[in-house]
């Protein structure tokens, strides 16, 4: 007796602000992965689906996208995310840089 069938796995990729297509709100979505692969004895063995989506975390309202606009928002979140100007790292709320009085004007 062979057993086989499938199994999903769901990969967020990024975090992105955009304006929602269903609500209209300005709110953070998931750009999302979805892979299905195929089992044989419970083992995964080579992907046969792969979709990509986007969640507005305000309304919930998903919607599926081409692999090419999920790499070109991929590539825009990480862009957004290197550094805040010129290589720099972005700094927590409060942070004071060494050497200022943070109580000091």
């Amino acid at each position: 007796m062979i057993i086989f069938g499938t199994k999903g796995y769901l990969y967020q990729l990024a975090v992105l602000t955009m304006v929602c297509g269903w609500c209209g709100n300005p709110a953070a979505h998931t750009l999302r992965k979805r892979v299905t692969k195929f089992t044989l004895f419970f083992v995964p063995l080579f992907p046969f689906s792969t979709k990509y989506a986007t969640q507005c975390t305000f309304c919930g309202g998903e919607r599926q996208i081409p692999k090419e606009e999920a790499d070109r928002l991929l590539a825009q979140a990480s862009a957004g995310q290197d550094g805040a100007a010129y290589g720099q790292a972005p700094q927590q709320p409060g942070f004071t840089p060494p050497g200022q009085n943070p109580y000091q004007r």
